[in-house]
C-alpha cells in the first residue's frame, strides 16, 4: 500500500487481479482438455469395430467409451465430451465406427444419441456414490445402457422401416451379452480413468 496527496492506494490489486485471471484460464484449460481428451477417447474406443452380417449396427466399442468417459468426467464433463462427439458424427466428422463420416444418415446413429443419455445417468449415478464399488459400478452401467437402446431402436427403425419386433432383434438381442461386458470392463478400468482426470487436474 502507497499514498497520493495523502490518500491510500492499494498497488497490489493489479498484480492480484492478474493472477487471478491467469488461474481461471488455466482452469478453464484443464477443463476444456479433459472434454477434448473424453471426446478423443470415445472416438478410438469406436473404431474398434466388428461388422455383423445380420444387422447394420456393428459391434463396436463405444458403448464402453461412453460409460467410462461419463463416469470418469462426471455429469457435466462427461455429457460434453459424449455430446461433442454426437456433434462432429452428426456433422459428418469421420469418428464413427472406420472412422466413417456417414453421420445421420446410418442405421446406428440413434445410438450415438444414446451415448450422450447413458454419459449423462451414469455420471449422475457416480456422484450419488455407485462407483464406491466394482459391483455397483457394473450395475449401474449396465442399468445407463438401457438408454443406449432406447433411441438406438428407435433410429434403426425409422431408417430401416423395421418393426418393433425386427427392431429389437437388429439392434438389441445381438449385444446384450457384449454390453454386460463392457458395463464390466468400465466399472474395472474406472480407477485408472480418475487418475488420468486427476492428473490433467493437477490433483
Amino acid at each position: 500500500m502507497t499514498a497520493i496527496a495523502g490518500h491510500p492506494v492499494l498497488v497490489e490489486a493489479a498484480p492480484a487481479f492478474s493472477a487471478a485471471r491467469r488461474s481461471r484460464a488455466a482452469l478453464i484449460g484443464r477443463e476444456a482438455l479433459l472434454v477434448l481428451g473424453g471426446t478423443a477417447a470415445l472416438t478410438l474406443l469406436s473404431q474398434v469395430a466388428i461388422p455383423l452380417p445380420f444387422t447394420p449396427v456393428p459391434l463396436t466399442l463405444g458403448t464402453l467409451g461412453a460409460l467410462l468417459v461419463g463416469a470418469a468426467l462426471g455429469p457435466a464433463r462427461g455429457t460434453a465430451a459424449v455430446g461433442l462427439y454426437g456433434i462432429l458424427a452428426a456433422l459428418g466428422v469421420p469418428v464413427l465406427a472406420g472412422f466413417s463420416s456417414a453421420g445421420v444418415l446410418t442405421a446406428s446413429f440413434g445410438y450415438v444419441i444414446g451415448y450422450v443419455l447413458a454419459g449423462l445417468a451414469l455420471g449422475l449415478a457416480a456422484r450419488r456414490g455407485a462407483d464406491r464399488s466394482i459391483w455397483r459400478t457394473a450395475l449401474a452401467a449396465s442399468a445407463a445402457t438401457v438408454l443406449v437402446y432406447l433411441p438406438g431402436v428407435a433410429w434403426l427403425m425409422a431408417v430401416t422401416g423395421s418393426d418393433l419386433p425386427t427392431g429389437l432383434q437388429l439392434g438389441v438381442y445381438p449385444f446384450l451379452v457384449g454390453d454386460v461386458l463392457k458395463a464390466l470392463a468400465a466399472a474395472a478400468l474406472l480407477p485408472g480413468a480418475w487418475k488420468l482426470v486427476g492428473a490433467v487436474r493437477g490433483r
